[in-house]
């Protein structure tokens, strides 16, 4: 899902960001019509965060930490971020590495809008899924994590149906709540996401997604965000298991820089 979406498919126009999930986070949306549909506004919002770009390749690194239905903390997972640039594309890549410091698994999504995302993933003791992936496929964990691959990718804003529901307060900030449904959704699998999108820095703040019969299955949200000194720092995001109350938090040292006028 989502999350990026987790992607994590944060905050500023034009900033460079961490992947496709760290991107929709991070990029700006451009001005829509003046008074559309709820409709038409959803469908605008939808594709301009589906295009919304990094201004550079961008290499970063980071931790998950997972907790299980047990409440009980798993081993931390240390991964490496990085977004190469090409002509009129871009792809996120995500490496899972040990304690050695071994890459165990890697995720690259990539993008070319109005294509919907493509997916390459690998693990390092060759067992399956491995190589391209798509649709439901992409609905695995990411090394062991809550994150699921199509989230990292967030995939849900490629739906066909796109609408703004509703606006309101989230985390002290106004948002519009941009509503994305499954047309086939399969067992086990999201039917319909609710993502909250910042009015003001065009940002996603949160994401709800829900199976076929309409309960909740993940819940992602990020953490703090600050500007100091010119650039936004975003620390951590995290997404929840509504089923099990299991959760990952992506933790990150990252300062995204604010582009000239």
């Amino acid at each position: 899902m989502i999350l990026s979406t987790f992607h994590p498919r944060p905050f500023l126009h034009r900033a460079p960001a961490v992947g496709w999930l760290l991107a929709g986070l991070l990029a700006g949306v451009t001005a829509l019509a003046q008074n559309p549909t709820p409709d038409s506004e959803g469908q605008a919002l939808a594709a301009e965060l589906r295009r919304q770009r990094p201004s550079e390749n961008l290499n970063t690194s980071g931790v998950l930490r997972t907790r299980d239905a047990n409440g009980k903390w798993l081993p931390t997972v240390a991964v490496r971020f990085t977004t190469q640039l090409d002509a009129d594309a871009w792809q996120s890549i995500y490496e899972a590495l040990d304690a050695k410091s071994n890459v165990t698994e890697t995720l690259i999504v990539r993008h070319a809008p109005p294509r919907p995302n493509g997916y390459l993933y690998f693990r390092a003791d060759g067992t399956q899924p491995s190589g391209k992936l798509t649709g439901e496929e992409t609905a695995i964990p990411f090394a062991g994590s809550e994150f699921w691959l199509c989230d990292l990718g967030l995939d849900f804003l490629d739906w066909p149906q796109q609408r703004v529901v509703k606006r309101e307060m989230r985390k002290g900030r106004s948002c519009r709540v941009l509503e994305s449904v499954n047309p086939a959704p399969k067992n086990g699998c999201y039917a319909r996401v609710l993502s909250w999108v910042d009015v003001e820095h065009k940002k996603l703040i949160r994401a709800e997604a829900y199976d076929a019969r309409n309960r909740m299955v993940k819940e992602f949200s990020i953490g703090s965000v600050k500007k100091v000194g010119g650039y936004w720092q975003l620390k951590s995001m995290e997404i929840r298991n509504a089923r099990t109350d299991a959760r990952t938090r992506l933790e990150f040292d990252l300062q995204i820089a604010e582009p000239a006028p």
